[in-house]
């Protein structure tokens, strides 16, 4: 059932032991929205936890520095950003994906598992609708929480340059600014700062690039051997996504990596109205017009060729 700023509000007031749910491979959204909603119900007095079903990279640590994370049984469960019970990582799916009382998102890709949903297909970010939903709860925005927001704006339009940016992301960023973010950190640990792991694989990814459909299409292929040769992980990978769409006369850029059960990992960049969403949704994935995700089992050329079908067909139909 789809509710509203209002009612979700209206539900967390009345709950006391509330576990809030990050999807696996965390990224600053669902980390930033999940934690910035932790520490507001701590306010209220509530039992609160967040958890992840994957490791969390220490880039995100700052966000937990304060929180108690208790450890109870949840009378009420939260999933943040996260459109699939697929994405809360295997071992999580199995034991909560049954669980899951509500459900707050921005992915009009959302399969609608949760009794209850508040979904904003057009937001940038969940962590706008997390600050609308502290707002209405009235709880006090600090300069913790609003550094945790701002990670999550930040991170999911690419500092404000991707095509989901609005006037209203501007003005929540300078809220959360005035409030004591720590904007300024922020940026460089995640846009201005790479490890010399994450440079030596991002200079074998470059070299792995190969394009396709009349070079409107660049692919990069991340293999598991390219882990031990440049000393980094899968952790490192999210910030490779955007580069094939950064060559000029791309209008798709996709980064695939092979997972350690030998599957792929698409994640699908796009530019103009190329629906990126739609390209994943018809190989089981989803995500946003601009930005989306899909796995793909076979072999590597297998799933590049089950990709590039798709993308050619979207390119198609939106040239014509």
């Amino acid at each position: 059932m789809f509710i509203d700023l209002k009612e979700v509000a209206k539900i967390l007031k009345e709950k006391d032991n509330v576990l809030l749910l990050s999807h696996s491979h965390p990224d600053g959204d669902t980390l930033g929205s999940a934690t910035a909603l932790a520490y507001a119900l701590g306010q209220m007095g509530k039992k609160v936890a967040v958890k992840c079903g994957d490791v969390i990279p220490p880039c995100f640590d700052f966000m937990f520095a304060g929180l108690e994370n208790e450890d109870f049984e949840p009378d009420f469960i939260v999933a943040i950003d996260i459109a699939d019970t697929k994405l809360l990582g295997r071992e999580f799916e199995g034991v909560y994906s049954e669980k899951i009382d509500l459900c707050i998102d921005h992915h009009g890709s959302n399969i609608l598992y949760a009794p209850k949903l508040w979904l904003e297909a057009d937001s940038a970010s969940t962590a706008e609708m997390i600050y609308l939903l502290l707002c209405e709860l009235g709880t006090d925005i600090n300069a913790q929480i609003a550094s945790c927001l701002f990670t999550g704006v930040a991170t999911d339009t690419g500092c404000f340059r991707f095509s989901n940016t609005s006037v209203r992301t501007f003005e929540i960023a300078a809220k959360l600014a005035a409030y004591g973010a720590d904007t300024y950190n922020i940026i460089q640990v995640f846009f201005e700062t790479k490890s010399k792991t994450f440079a030596a694989l991002e200079k074998l990814a470059i070299e792995s690039m190969r394009f396709y459909c009349d070079e409107r299409c660049a692919f990069i292929c991340v293999m598991q051997d390219m882990y031990a040769k440049s000393g980094s992980d899968e952790s490192e990978v999210d910030r490779l996504a955007n580069i094939p769409r950064q060559i000029e006369g791309v209008l798709v850029g996709v980064t695939m990596r092979e997972l350690k059960d030998g599957s792929f990992k698409a994640s699908v960049r796009t530019h103009g109205d190329i629906d990126a969403s739609a390209i994943c949704g018809r190989l089981g994935g989803g995500g946003h017009m601009g930005a989306a995700g899909c796995t793909l089992t076979g072999t590597k050329q297998q799933a590049i060729n089950a990709l590039v079908k798709e993308i050619q067909a979207e390119i198609d139909a939106y040239t014509k």
